[in-house]
């Protein structure tokens, strides 16, 4: 709040600081301003209500940022700037006795703006008008009293406006100090909501307040996104230095080795069809992938598409789901992608490795799975084994082509054909019975995924 001037006149009221400098002497004009200050800050202090009136009015009309605040609690604004005129007018007076207590006051004032707002611009004007106010009463005082003794309050005058400084820098630091207190709170109850979030921790009651803190719609649909394998950001930021495409909305929380983004999508794509289900019947609540659909399929695929990131770096992105309260679903659907993401790298999407996922879900029936089927190979020399298990992949991701795999494993289409025959025989499987087919899929994956 506004700020009033003291003088460096202390340096009459006992012994002078310890200073490599000599001490300065005021002259005789120094001595008789001193005593016309000290006479008209005491008419000033009997005068102190009317001061502080004019001086909340001139805040009123010339601070805008000061206006909803006396709006709002103008006793509380009244009793400030009264209280601050009070310590400081004083300090003109015994300004070793009433130093601190403007100083505290001074403190106290930069701390309560900064956590209501107000800018700290604001708050200096609003100390210098304070100043050029009580200076500007101290002079009208003397010259209307004691008009002779008007010229010597000019001795007095660099004191003056050097307090108005020392307190405008008061009010500064404690503001800024203040500034960085609620924003390390801030952050630190946003990363903890978030943390919330992905947990699946964050109670129903707490959603509208976390929507509101994290700028996210209680309602709006969701995906989120788990990286892994990156170098971390420069200075130990803990991000890797992985961007999305421009314009993509992202909330990331670091957990780990994991670093997770909360990715809010937009409105969910119009269905090509209407939904199942009898004309005027309700529709039954299907749960929290409602918005997983093709046109979801598509948004995620875009999504993936508008990656960059470093080799090397691991990706999954879970399904999507509608509403807040579903974020630690899809936690824990990305991990289950990054767990089927290779080892050397790439981005995968949940819904285009749902077998994948059932197996790294499951890692003990995977594992299970993967002896069944493939087991007949470990009496196999491992150079062997390898290349009925490389034949095997390169059909399958062929589609059944046996050309395909040919051209793939650089071999002819017959070599391929008489390695999987020699699969078959090893393993009682039948490669064109489609649950035959399933579970030698499976296995693969799971021997892939489980085992390397």
């Amino acid at each position: 709040m506004p700020q009033v001037v003291r003088s460096r006149i202390r340096a009459l009221h006992g012994p002078p600081p310890v200073s490599p400098l000599p001490r300065r002497f005021r002259s005789l004009a120094d001595r008789e301003a001193v005593a016309v200050l000290h006479r008209a800050a005491r008419v000033l202090l009997e005068a102190l209500p009317e001061l502080t009136d004019r001086l909340v009015e001139a805040l009123r009309e010339q601070e805008p940022a000061y206006r909803a605040a006396m709006e709002t609690e103008p006793a509380e604004i009244w009793q400030e700037v009264h209280h601050s005129l009070r310590h400081n007018v004083a300090s003109l007076i015994q300004p070793r006795e009433f130093r601190e207590a403007a100083h505290r006051t001074s403190r106290w004032i930069g701390e309560s703006r900064a956590e209501q707002g107000v800018p700290l611009d604001a708050v200096m004007h609003a100390f210098r008008m304070g100043g050029a106010m009580v200076w500007q009463d101290l002079v009208d005082d003397t010259a209307r009293r004691h008009p002779e003794d008007t010229r010597l309050l000019v001795h007095v005058a660099a004191d003056v406006w050097n307090f108005v400084d020392e307190h405008c820098a008061v009010v500064a630091e404690a503001y800024r100090q203040a500034e960085r207190r609620l924003s390390w709170r801030r952050e630190n109850q946003q990363r903890l909501m978030t943390a919330a979030l992905l947990d699946g921790t964050a109670r129903i009651a707490d959603l509208p307040d976390a929507a509101a803190m994290l700028g996210l719609p209680v309602q709006g649909r969701y995906a989120v996104l788990a990286v892994a394998g990156a170098r971390r950001a420069p200075h130990g930021a803990g991000r890797p230095p992985l961007t999305l495409a421009e314009g993509t909305q992202a909330l990331w929380h670091s957990a780990g080795e994991v670093e997770l983004a909360i990715l809010p999508l937009g409105a969910e794509p119009a269905a090509d069809t209407e939904p199942p289900g009898e004309a005027g019947t309700p529709a039954a609540d299907p749960g929290p992938l409602a918005g997983a659909g093709p046109g979801a399929d598509g948004e995620l695929a875009a999504l993936a598409a508008g990656l960059t990131a470093p080799p090397g770096t691991r990706v999954g992105i879970s399904s999507v789901v509608d509403g807040l309260a579903f974020v630690g679903d899809a936690r824990g659907m990305a991990e289950t992608a990054l767990r089927t993401c290779p080892a050397s790298g790439g981005t995968v999407l949940l819904d285009e490795q749902l077998p994948a996922a059932l197996v790294v879900s499951s890692p003990g029936l995977g594992a299970a799975l993967a002896d069944r089927v493939l087991g007949p190979l470990g009496r196999l020399d491992p150079a062997d084994r390898d290349v009925l298990i490389e034949t095997l992949t390169a059909w399958l991701d062929s589609d059944g082509s046996a050309q395909r795999a040919g051209a793939r494993l650089y071999c002819h289409r017959n070599t391929v054909l008489n390695r999987l025959r020699r699969f078959e025989q090893l393993t009682g499987r039948c490669l064109t019975r489609p649950t035959d087919a399933v579970e030698v899929s499976l296995a693969l994956a799971a021997r892939r995924l489980l085992e390397g």
